[in-house]
């Protein structure tokens, strides 16, 4: 009998909230090749009532189960283990979601790993648009409530630089995650809310396709130059490559 409520309650979890992260992070590790770690996670996730909505920024970092009470990424980041554990290995992606198994799932970009872009929702929105006119072939797209993530095939930090050179503006709601950056993937439930596929991954494809970033840079940097002026509205997410000075 407690086997089948067991059960019951995994289905249960399941239909409110997609694939389980483990299953997630096995998918990213095993079949497509990504390393992985488990996020940080929020308090509430772990338990305590339900987050309410409308907070403020220091409410949304106070759910963060880091000790940073002003985390602008709460719950989408790294903390123990740190990013350098990220990992293919199987045994212990199993080991860590088993001892955790809501924590959010962490992708280390750069080096054979994806890369990504990210905007705010609405300029991401308007930049996929513009992409989809121009028949542009895109790879799988992250989106959050806060902000979309476009991912991309690996970049070298002097590849980002050489394109962004030429850019008379690069607004800085622009964010980049590149080598020795992270980005929360599906399902992963954070601090400002559930990760998604905007743009799921071809089911059965040995790894996603990926485009390059120079196909996709030019209609980002023009969405994100056209959204609202910058006004600390959208706090960096997780994984920005904040080494760059353009």
């Amino acid at each position: 009998m407690r086997e089948i409520l067991g059960r019951r309650r995994r289905l249960r979890y399941r239909r409110k909230k997609g694939p389980l992260p483990l299953a997630a992070a096995l998918t990213c590790a095993a079949e497509w090749g990504w390393p992985v770690l488990p996020g940080v996670g929020t308090k509430t996730a772990v338990g305590g009532s339900p987050k309410a909505s409308g907070r403020s920024r220091g409410d949304r970092g106070r759910d963060c189960a880091c000790p940073d009470p002003e985390c602008v990424v709460p719950g989408a980041h790294p903390f123990d283990p740190g990013l350098l554990a990220a990992t293919t290995d199987e045994r212990m992606i199993r080991w860590w979601w088993t001892n955790r198994p809501t924590a959010p799932v962490v992708l280390a970009t750069g080096g054979r790993a994806p890369c990504a872009l990210s905007l705010p929702a609405v300029a991401a929105a308007r930049a996929l648009a513009v992409l989809d006119g121009m028949d542009m072939r895109l790879g799988p797209v992250v989106a959050t409530p806060t902000r979309w993530s476009l991912l991309v095939a690996p970049y070298s930090l002097e590849q980002l630089g050489e394109l962004l050179f030429v850019k008379d503006c690069v607004p800085s709601s622009l964010r980049f995650h590149g080598e020795g950056g992270y980005l929360v993937l599906p399902p992963s439930e954070t601090g400002t809310g559930q990760a998604r596929w905007e743009r799921a991954p071809l089911p059965g494809s040995a790894a996603p396709w990926l485009p390059d970033v120079e196909a996709v840079v030019d209609a980002l940097v023009e969405a994100s130059a056209s959204s609202a002026p910058d006004s600390g509205l959208y706090p960096p997410e997780a994984g920005e490559d904040s080494r760059l000075a353009y």
